[in-house]
This record gives structure tokens, sequence and C-alpha cells, in this order.
């Protein structure tokens, strides 16, 4: 199969996007590459089915879901292991903040990281997610009310 044009062109800006999806989750340069790579393979295996305005999000939305994937399986490993490793405190915030993504419903977690982890647009998420924009400020608004309860108020939200 070979990638048509307009792919091609935009790869570089899609990988960022993935990228930039991933590596706050992971925190890891490698793996948060290896989300990216997964995530525009499964792009280009669905090119016809995803619109073009809508390949951004929909770049974001899947490298988050595969990193979060990720993140569980490499916890899991990490806690069968024999050997105590003490975790940074980096990486205990970046566990506190997955666990508290994974306690939000689906639609007010896709929202927070589309909006707040990626920077994309009410819009451009509303166009991801395939609502409204106002759905989107609602289930955004929902989500980081419901982070501030779970992470407390060491954590700056706003």
């Amino acid at each position: 199969m070979t990638a048509p044009d307009d792919f091609v062109a935009r790869f570089p800006e899609l990988f960022g996007v993935a990228y930039r999806a991933s590596f706050p989750i992971l925190g890891s340069r490698e793996e948060a590459e290896d989300c990216a790579q997964e995530a525009l393979a499964r792009l280009l295996a669905r090119i016809r089915r995803v619109p073009p305005d809508a390949a951004v999000p929909w770049v974001a939305r899947v490298s988050t879901n595969l990193a979060i994937d990720r993140w569980r399986r490499i916890e899991r490993a990490r806690d069968r292991q024999p050997i105590a490793i003490t975790p940074t405190p980096l990486d205990v915030r970046r566990g506190d903040l997955v666990r508290a993504l994974r306690a939000l419903p689906t639609r007010q977690r896709e929202a927070v990281v589309l909006r707040h982890l990626l920077d994309l647009s009410e819009r451009d998420a509303a166009t991801a997610l395939g609502c409204t924009t106002g759905t989107v400020k609602s289930a955004t608004s929902r989500g980081l009310d419901r982070l501030r309860e779970l992470l407390g108020p060491e954590w700056a939200l706003d």
C-alpha cells in the first residue's frame, strides 16, 4: 500500500501532534514515538474513512488512548517486578495524572486531553469527538472539576 500524497505531506505535522499527545502520559521519548508511529499507521489504514479536516484530532485521540494503554502495561509490569524501584517525583505525578484521567468518564477524559494536553480549539475537539462545541465545553468543564477533586489543590488546572 502506498501512502497518499496528502498524508505524506502532512506526516510531520500529524506525527508531532501524536507525539505531543502521548509524551505527557508516558514521559519517555521512545515510548511516545512508538505511540505516534502506531497512531499514524492506524490513520493510514483508515485514510479513506477519516476526513482530512479531522485527521489532527483523530490522531491525537488515538495516540492518547495508545499511551494510556501502554502506561497501564508498564505499571502492571512494574508491580510484578521483584526488585524495588523508587519512582521519581515526576513519575509519581504522572501516575497520579493518568489515574485521575482514567477515573473520568470517556467523553470528559477525551475532551480534557484534546483541549488541555493538546491545546486543540473547541471546534477541532468537537470534530474529533463527533459532537457540538457546547458538548465539548460542558465535558471539559466537568472533567476539570473532577480532576481538581481527585488531584487536590497542589495541581494547578486552570
